[in-house]
């Protein structure tokens, strides 16, 4: 049996917390004693964990970036409940677990799962050239798309031992059947008509998003005359700035924001398609979520696009910042048979490729394997096709990379 500690920044709204805590939850369920520590005091997702009657949570509130009172509260947390192993999520978390594990003498392997790709402005790269040193010192580093694993290996991000794991979505939870009766009366509640071509986007409304993008399509498409709106699932600190752009393009009633939400499945089966605009991804949940409501999703050619989409199978994918792509791509999918038709092939690839069964047992084997037997994770091995559930690779490979 692990007794793993996950380890998050903290559990706001955002794809490396629901990963972590989807994770850990299904872990607990295989019989597993999991724990979890959020690293700031943010709790927007803490309903969403599942630990059983002997997992715990635990939060060090640090006050700041790198807070020393926090990292001592961690020191003292990681003494008391002697972890199997310690999976962190993205380079702040394992700031604080590598410093806590250091402090408290602990040999605890350490694994960090990393969701990032792009680095967008100097703060980052300044924080990414300290945290660099703690991804050197870690046992395990797991990429979740193979994109991202070419990019960062590229740019010299060393660990000991390196794994890819496709993110996977539960296929049995993300279904569209059962919300197909309540979509029309949803999409009237949102001023959305039956014969509306409805886009979504689901994300917290931040830059690297890029929704303005989606806002701008809209223009575009009801220009052309088809009756497109934009139906943005959450929300975040671009809203006024999205809500100003539809006044200026005078397409205000055709622009709707849900404000954030825990269950999103209802909107999703309200949409026609899903969008992502990014800027930078890794491998999108949103866009896993959706294909398993059987939603086409239109992408930008960023992180692990192409290793979820097919173009003109079970979606498009366009070059990020390209207006005019997207736009065409998004007016293919106006046409209902069309995208239902790639609806029901995207649900059709979560299902075979990319389902959270598949992963967890990928992760499972993993710490096994690192906590039973170290050496055993020291072998090459043979990459996976795309869509699979991942592999390990111990060499560094500096092969091109489609995001730049």
């Amino acid at each position: 049996m692990l007794r793993p500690l996950f380890v998050t920044g903290s559990l706001a709204h955002g794809g490396a917390e629901r990963h972590s805590i989807a994770l850990m939850n299904q872990l607990a369920v295989r019989g597993h004693d999991c724990h979890g520590v959020y690293i700031k005091n943010r709790r927007d997702q803490i309903d969403r964990v599942q630990l059983g009657p002997t997992g715990s949570m635990y939060c060090p509130n640090a006050r700041r970036y790198l807070d020393g009172g926090a990292v001592d509260a961690l020191t003292r947390h990681l003494r008391r409940l002697q972890p199997g192993v310690i999976v962190a999520a993205n380079a702040y978390a394992l700031t604080y677990a590598s410093l806590a594990r250091w402090k408290a003498g602990l040999k605890t392997p350490l694994v960090v799962t990393f969701h990032s790709t792009r680095l967008l402005d100097l703060k980052e790269h300044l924080k990414m050239a300290f945290e660099r040193l703690f991804f050197s010192a870690s046992d395990l580093l797991v990429f979740v798309c193979e994109a991202q694993r070419r990019y960062w290996q590229r740019r010299a991000l060393l660990a000991r031992r390196y794994a890819v794991v496709h993110n996977g979505v539960d296929v049995d939870h993300f279904r569209p059947g059962p919300f197909r009766e309540q979509a029309a009366g949803l999409r009237r509640s949102y001023g959305l008509a039956e014969d509306d071509y409805v886009i979504g986007m689901a994300a917290v409304l931040r830059p690297e998003k890029n929704p303005i993008q989606l806002v701008e399509a809209v223009g575009a498409l009801r220009h052309q005359g088809v009756p497109a709106k934009a139906l943005f699932i959450g929300d975040g600190e671009m809203r006024p700035e999205i809500e100003a752009r539809a006044r200026s393009l005078d397409i205000t009633g055709h622009v709707v924001i849900t404000g954030l939400r825990q269950e999103v499945r209802p909107e999703l089966a309200a949409c026609d398609v899903l969008t992502l605009c990014s800027v930078t991804e890794a491998l999108s949940l949103a866009a896993l979520e959706a294909m398993a409501m059987g939603l086409p999703v239109v992408h930008s050619d960023v992180g692990g696009a192409r290793e979820l989409i097919t173009p003109g199978h079970n979606g498009f994918v366009f070059a990020r910042g390209d207006l005019a792509g997207f736009v065409r791509h998004l007016g293919f999918l106006a046409d209902r048979r069309l995208s239902r038709l790639l609806g029901s092939h995207a649900r059709q690839v979560a299902e075979e490729h990319f389902s959270l069964r598949g992963m967890v047992d990928r992760y499972e084997q993993l710490l096994l394997e690192l906590c039973n037997s170290g050496a055993a994770l020291g072998r090459s091995q043979a990459p996976a096709a795309p869509g699979g559930y991942g592999y390990v690779v111990m060499k560094q490979d500096y092969t091109r990379s489609e995001d730049q």
